[in-house]
């Protein structure tokens, strides 16, 4: 459904573990400047959605949306950040 690569994994198990919350959550909401945005968040079930590497609850409502995609967490000179990969994406916006 969605694959997380190594280095995202650990970044959110950082975050999870700092947070004090069991899972990061992502799901997708419409109105960003490409047709929809990724939003993250952090929960303690995974009531929400479906569980993917012990880390990550992705949203009932965001699977159809992410099918296929690649979560990776790239770090760079100027900051680091987590990236959805979405191959179906026909377009995105060039802020990130």
């Amino acid at each position: 459904m969605i694959t997380l690569t190594e280095t995202a994994k650990d970044y959110l198990k950082s975050m999870v573990d700092d947070g004090g919350k069991k899972y990061a959550h992502l799901s997708v909401k419409g109105g960003g400047c490409a047709g929809f945005e990724y939003k993250w968040d952090m929960v303690d079930d995974v009531e929400k959605g479906s569980l993917i590497d012990d880390v990550l609850v992705l949203d009932k409502m965001a699977e159809m949306f992410v099918l296929g995609c690649t979560v990776d967490y790239i770090k760079e000179f100027g900051g680091s950040y987590l990236t959805v990969k979405n191959p179906n994406a026909h377009s995105s916006c060039g802020c990130g």
